[in-house]
C-alpha cells in the first residue's frame, strides 16, 4: 500500500481527512490565477459597437439577417476578463410578453454569442424574438412582483415600462466566473441585433464581472 499526503506547500501542513472521506477545501473568490502577484477587479461595461467601453451602447438600430448590428465586449490586450452577469433593459409604454418592447416579436430577433479565437462561433440563443424570450433565456429571473407585472419594472423610461432580465452564466452554465475572454486574443462575448430595433424607448445590455490585472 502506498500513502499520499497532499501538504501545503507554504506552512507544510498535511490535509485532513473527514470521517466520510472527504478533503475539506476552500473556494476561492477568483478565478485559478498563476504565482504572480495578481488582483483579481470587479469589471463592469455596456455591450458596445465597438466592444469597449467607449463605443455606443443605443441598441436601437436598424439591423438585418443579412447586415446585423453587433454589440459586444472584446477582449483587452493584456488582461483576462470574466463576464458574469449580464442585465438587459427593454423598455417600451404598455410592454407585453408576447412583444419586443411594444412593437411586436421580431422577425429574425437578437442572436447571443460567445466569439472564441480558438473555438469560433459558440452559439447561446440563436434568435431572441420577445420579451419573454429574453426572459426564458434568463431563466425567469428576476421577477419583481406578480401576474402580468412578474418581471416588468415600471417608469424606467418616463412613463414607460420595461422588461430587465439578468443573465447569471455561472448558474445557467455551471461556470463559477462566468465565460472568459483570454487577454491578447480576438474573443468577444456578442448580442447580435438582426431588426429594427428603433422603435422602442430603451435598448441596452451591460455585462458585470472580473478582471485580472497584476500589481
Amino acid at each position: 500500500m502506498i500513502k499520499v499526503a497532499l501538504v501545503n506547500p507554504i506552512n507544510g501542513e498535511a490535509s485532513r481527512i473527514g470521517t466520510e472521506g472527504d478533503v475539506p477545501v476552500v473556494v476561492q473568490p477568483h478565478p485559478p490565477i498563476s504565482d504572480k502577484e495578481v488582483v483579481y477587479l470587479p469589471f463592469r461595461q455596456f455591450f458596445t459597437d465597438n466592444g469597449q467601453s467607449d463605443g455606443s451602447n443605443d441598441m436601437r438600430v436598424v439591423g438585418t439577417a443579412a447586415n446585423p448590428e453587433d454589440f459586444y465586449i472584446s477582449a483587452r490586450v493584456k488582461n483576462d476578463i470574466y463576464i458574469k452577469t449580464i442585465a438587459i433593459v427593454i423598455s417600451d409604454a404598455q410592454a407585453t410578453l408576447s412583444s419586443f418592447g411594444n412593437i411586436g416579436a421580431l422577425t429574425n430577433g437578437v442572436e447571443f454569442c460567445f466569439e472564441s479565437q480558438q473555438l469560433g462561433v459558440v452559439l447561446i440563443n440563436e434568435s431572441m424574438k420577445t420579451n419573454f424570450d429574453f426572459i426564458q433565456q434568463s431563466a425567469g429571473k428576476p421577477a419583481f412582483g406578480s401576474g402580468i407585472d412578474a418581471f416588468r419594472a415600471q417608469n424606467v423610461v418616463g412613463n414607460s415600462e420595461a422588461f430587465i432580465p439578468v443573465f447569471d452564466l455561472g448558474e445557467l452554465f455551471g461556470t463559477p466566473y462566468g465565460i472568459k475572454l483570454a487577454a491578447g486574443t480576438l474573443d468577444r462575448l456578442m448580442f447580435r441585433v438582426k431588426d429594427d430595433t428603433t422603435g422602442v424607448d430603451r435598448f441596452d445590455i451591460v455585462g458585470f464581472g472580473g478582471l485580472l490585472t497584476q500589481t
